[in-house]
């Protein structure tokens, strides 16, 4: 099946179908066996993100599984820090660690030489995955925006307040963007390579953009964010991108009017009647169930579920969740939502 036929692309591109694609965040992840099962395996997470056959291999499990209509490349937005020279590792129970950046002279020991070569293993998985996959699914590539990775950088791993990252931006911001245009510049690169290896689509996750003020959002996550779709537009035209500015409220229709953007991803806060008169008639939205309906599964989920249907599915509308899947998830409940979902019709 040629890529312009399959149903994401199809949505993406501004199509109203008969029925949405689904696909989910962290549709690949610890809520299932088989995938816990590989992790053991791998020995570390980062050893599991960089041998492209475990890479492969859990990006190819919730497919299998559930038969969803995309994939979505397994690896994580942290690759890119690491890639540039920072030191990286994952702790249980603690989550991402890096060594802070404090300034320009931690700034300027990062560096793009060794930036492809160092992700040689997740193109070879791009590639893999790309090569396994049904011919009607679908397959994503990924990078996470400038804010939310530059928040990891000088953070240090994960924040209740992001209070370091906004002192360097509100008190230093010429500093700071020059931290952003190396990660707009890297960002755009490590896309472009992995639309080369095989991806069809493109999401950007800006998973912290809801701590911004407005003004700032419009600084350190739209404005970044359209610099990249840009860049990758200019070699890849045809290639459909998604943006995901998480808990962003009313800055969704900024991003929105923006329409640089293919998709864009909503919160499970955002208001369904909200969405579809102020957001679908401008591109094609993509979202937003609460994850934790999809815990909780039976009529719950299944009346949430109609309701996001009948509300976004008379237009462009790709169904999947407000955030990523958690680890509590029963799979008999994803393969339950998957059911609902294909099964629809408008």
């Amino acid at each position: 099946m040629k890529t312009a036929d399959k149903l994401l692309v199809r949505a993406l591109k501004g199509e109203t179908l008969a029925r949405p694609p689904i696909w989910l965040m962290r549709q690949a992840g610890r809520y299932l066996p088989e995938y816990r099962a590989a992790r053991a395996k791998a020995g570390s997470f980062l050893d599991l993100c960089y041998n492209p056959d475990f890479a492969v291999e859990v990006t190819l499990q919730p497919i299998r599984r559930f038969g969803f209509d995309a994939a979505i490349l397994f690896s994580d937005i942290l690759v890119v820090p690491h890639a540039l020279g920072m030191d990286l590792r994952f702790e249980e129970g603690r989550g991402p660690l890096l060594n802070a950046i404090t300034g320009d002279e931690d700034m300027a020991r990062l560096a793009m030489d060794q930036f492809h070569t160092r992700l040689k293993p997740v193109y070879a998985a791009v590639s893999g995955i790309k090569a396994a996959l049904p011919p009607e699914t679908a397959l994503i590539g990924f990078a996470g925006a400038p804010w939310t990775v530059a928040s990891y950088m000088i953070e240090g791993g994960s924040s209740r307040d992001y209070a370091k990252t906004k002192a360097w931006a509100y008190q230093r911001p010429e500093s700071f963007q020059r931290l952003t245009n190396l990660l707009v510049d890297a960002t755009a690169s490590y896309l472009i390579a992995q639309i080369e290896a095989g991806a069809e689509v493109l999401q950007l996750f800006d998973s912290w953009a809801g701590a911004l003020d407005h003004a700032s959002l419009l600084r350190w996550s739209l404005a970044p964010m359209k610099a990249i779709v840009d860049r990758v537009r200019m070699s890849h035209p045809e290639v459909p991108v998604i943006v995901f500015p998480r808990a962003c409220g009313a800055g969704y229709l900024d991003f929105a009017r923006a329409s640089f953007m293919h998709g864009l991803g909503l919160d499970s806060g955002v208001p369904l009647d909200w969405a579809f008169t102020q957001l679908q008639g401008r591109l094609a939205l993509q979202g937003n169930l609460d994850p934790q309906l999809l815990v909780a599964g039976g009529s719950a989920m299944q009346d949430a579920t109609d309701k996001i249907l009948e509300a976004l599915g008379q237009g462009p509308f790709i169904f999947n969740l407000g955030h990523g899947i958690v680890p509590e998830t029963p799979p008999q409940h994803v393969a339950d939502l998957v059911k609902q979902v294909q099964a629809w019709r408008r």
